[in-house]
């Protein structure tokens, strides 16, 4: 199995993508890890996901969590410290990197430093696997759909990460470098859906940026799925993209309001959103493969192309204006992933945007 015996290093593993990544990886699906390092600055949330593991089995009778000596293991470091970075990846099979400032307003008001985790971060991450990470087998960047046709800042930084582990190919070795691509992440911290179970608990209004602007709506579990999916079967340079539904936002509140009597009141658009997604651009359809339930981005550097022609199954780029859920479909999909009572959900990781 892909993950039997290796050491695997996550990067912004205190986030909902990396936590929901280390919490299946440990349940040894795809094989039992030699080690799994939690590598984030916030030590905080490491100390209240140490907390988490402290009681929890591994094995027959070993605890998870112990810390250098058993299988969990946490590192407080930056991605843009080169020193934190070539300390962390010595030894270690497999990097993911999801490390990264995400939030889009965020982003436009302080650029450079989106720059410097989602750009100079990958750029850290290159180099010390080049001079220092001589066992590192595949690195795994985690983008998003933001990165096509970018027009904000967060989508253009996560762009130059794609570029960077791309490029990385040439020059590294035996190195591979993949991507994911995907869009907004259900209930994940700073996500639409915890803000708006928290606005229907105050009894309204349900703030909407635009009612018709449209976003993919993925799962964390499907998010870690891709990544699994392009560990396994992605080619170096590859991106991989999930088919992933998507809805407006107006049906998305209406989803969660239900039969309530509680009042949405549009806000409009904030600085650098788009009003649709773009998870492949139309420049990208032509060097894309189906690859199982994925599409697979190839790499454009001719040093990283495969001979013969790819078998392009797109005839335009892959927006989520195109087949778009209606109400029905929204409420199916948040019921199926318990999202739709409010009382029961989890606010705690409520952040303040409107739409990630």
């Amino acid at each position: 199995m892909m993950l039997e015996g290796k050491r695997i290093l996550v990067t912004g593993g205190t986030g909902s993508m990396g936590k929901t990544f280390i919490r299946r990886v440990l349940t040894g699906e795809h094989g039992v890890p030699k080690k799994v390092i939690v590598f984030s600055r916030d030590e905080g949330k490491q100390h209240y996901m140490r907390l988490d593991y402290l009681h929890k089995k591994y094995g027959t009778d070993e605890t998870i969590y112990n810390n250098f000596k058993n299988t969990l293991e946490f590192r407080i470091g930056d991605v843009r410290n080169y020193s934190d970075v070539s300390a962390a990846v010595k030894d270690v099979d497999i990097v993911i990197n999801a490390a990264a400032l995400k939030q889009v307003p965020a982003c436009e008001y302080f650029p450079y430093q989106a720059v410097l985790t989602n750009c100079v971060g990958p750029e850290n991450i290159v180099r010390a696997v080049r001079e220092f990470g001589s066992h590192v087998e595949t690195v795994v960047g985690i983008s998003t759909d933001k990165a096509a046709k970018p027009v904000n800042v967060m989508g253009m930084t996560k762009a130059v990460q794609e570029r960077i582990f791309t490029s990385a190919n040439v020059l590294s070795g035996d190195t591979r470098y993949v991507c994911v691509r995907y869009g907004n992440v259900l209930a994940s911290r700073g996500s639409v859906i915890p803000l708006f179970h928290e606005q229907i608990r105050q009894g309204g209004p349900v703030t909407l940026t635009v009612p018709n602007m449209t976003r993919f709506l993925i799962s964390l579990d499907e998010a870690v799925d891709t990544v699994f999916a392009v560990l396994k079967d992605g080619k170096p340079g590859d991106t991989f993209v999930p088919d992933a539904p998507s809805a407006t936002v107006e049906n998305i509140a209406k989803a969660l309001i239900g039969d309530r009597d509680i009042e949405m009141k549009v806000v409009g658009i904030r600085p650098g959103e788009k009003m649709h997604e773009i998870m492949i651009s139309e420049e990208e359809i032509h060097h894309s493969e189906r690859v199982g339930n994925y599409y697979a981005i190839r790499a454009m550097l001719p040093e990283l192309q495969e001979e013969g022609k790819v078998e392009s199954v797109l005839t335009k780029e892959y927006s989520s204006e195109d087949n778009c859920g209606d109400l029905k479909m929204t409420v199916a999909l948040l019921d199926k992933h318990n999202l739709l009572d409010v009382s029961m959900a989890d606010a705690s990781n409520m952040g303040s945007e409107l739409l990630r």
